[in-house]
């Protein structure tokens, strides 16, 4: 939509340069206006281009902000990630602790278990060695008792029998005792290699949960970084806002101006241009020229300051401003130094000699930029004559 308005306004300019180009009857005149007329017309095509590149630039910015939310969007779903992965872990290492602490608690009963087995042994090893010693200590004395006291020599078999079974039992125990005791030593090995093992999965769950809390910490930095770039996104694109809204007054401001400047043109294409001869001068216009001159080309070149006076009398000897040098610089709006109230000061101070010659030159018909009814600071919209830093147009 801007694009046609800009296409709109740009004929719409051409055609009005070149009909009232056409309406100019008289030389000079037609040459300043027309020039007037093509400056404005052209800052109008810059400010549009101008604001165009700007808003190109604000679209960039603003598509380089919808991807740094995506690109946050995906850290925050990656740490999401890394946060149920780091709740995983930790699960993990607790129950590898639990499992590690029932190991030990294991191994604690085990070792309780191998103290009671070892005393049990050791208990039946000294009943088995008394049991020996007092049964050979008697040495045959203890045969002949048995055997004198047996009825019979079937009893006395039996009687010693009893004797190799006592004997045979106690040895079992004992075996069946050392048995144990092997079998609870083989089992707290086996509970404390497991709890190696546990130990170990712990460790690398412990690397790996240090791992994953260096990349929380890192994804926690990269989105505040990208947070960060967001936020100077939507500032830069402020700017471009700003920006945009300060050359959109600016482009109004212009069209406004150039619409006063043709409706200038239009007005002195029907009106002549008076010849310096026939300007007559008031008491006192020398002194409000050169002090105006000295305010607003005081610090340019000489013949910059010769120019600032040919353009109050272009105006004066043009039809479409006031006939003297004293309303042509009290106009409303013209001239800053009026309204600032320098040109009064310096008034009351007087200007200096090089500014009352110029004034002079000026009101004698001298002008070296030819017809023109205006000038400011260079500036790069506007194409015009520049002597210092002032451009003539």
């Amino acid at each position: 939509m801007l694009r046609k308005h800009a296409v709109r306004d740009n004929l719409i300019v051409y055609v009005l340069c070149a009909a009232l180009t056409a309406l100019c009857v008289f030389s000079g005149t037609g040459t300043s206006v027309s020039a007037s007329v093509e400056s404005t017309s052209q800052k109008i095509k810059d400010a549009e281009k101008l604001k165009k590149e700007t808003e190109e630039m604000k679209e960039a910015t603003e598509q380089k902000k919808e991807g740094l939310k995506d690109q946050k969007q995906e850290l925050v779903s990656y740490l999401g990630e890394l946060n149920d992965n780091l709740t995983k872990i930790t699960e993990n290492i607790s129950e590898i602790e639990d499992k590690i602490t029932a190991k030990q608690n294991e191994i604690a009963v085990a070792q309780t278990e191998l103290e009671s087995a070892k005393e049990e042994e050791n208990d039946q090893y000294e009943l088995m060695k008394k049991r020996i010693k007092f049964m050979y200590e008697r040495g045959d004395k203890t045969i002949l008792t048995t055997f004198f006291s047996s009825h019979s020599y079937a009893d006395f078999l039996n009687k010693t029998e009893y004797i190799d079974r006592i004997e045979d039992y106690d040895k079992k125990m004992y075996d069946n005792l050392i048995q144990i005791r092997k079998n609870i030593e083989e089992k707290e090995t086996n509970l404390r290699a497991e709890e190696e093992q546990l130990q170990s999965l712990k460790k690398q769950a412990q690397t790996e949960e240090l791992k994953v809390n260096n990349l929380v910490t890192s994804t926690n930095g990269s989105i505040a970084q990208t947070d960060g770039q967001i936020s100077a996104a939507e500032l830069e694109t402020a700017a471009y806002e700003a920006e945009l809204k300060a050359q959109e007054e600016n482009l109004a401001a212009l069209k406004k101006q150039l619409a006063e400047e043709q409706a200038m043109i239009a007005k002195a294409s029907k009106m002549a241009w008076r010849d310096i001869s026939e300007v007559s001068f008031q008491e006192g216009d020398r002194d409000l020229l050169a002090c105006l001159i000295y305010c607003e080309a005081g610090n340019q070149p000489y013949v910059g300051q010769v120019a600032v006076g040919a353009v109050v009398i272009n105006r004066v000897r043009s039809a479409a401003y006031p006939n003297s040098v004293s309303t042509v610089i009290y106009q409303n709006r013209q001239f800053s130094p009026v309204s600032s109230g320098r040109l009064a000061t310096r008034l009351a101070l007087g200007a200096p000699s090089s500014c009352y010659q110029a004034a002079d030159e000026a009101m004698s018909g001298a002008t070296p930029v030819g017809n023109c009814l205006y000038f400011r600071t260079v500036i790069p919209e506007i194409n015009g004559t520049i002597i210092g830093d002032h451009v003539f147009y």
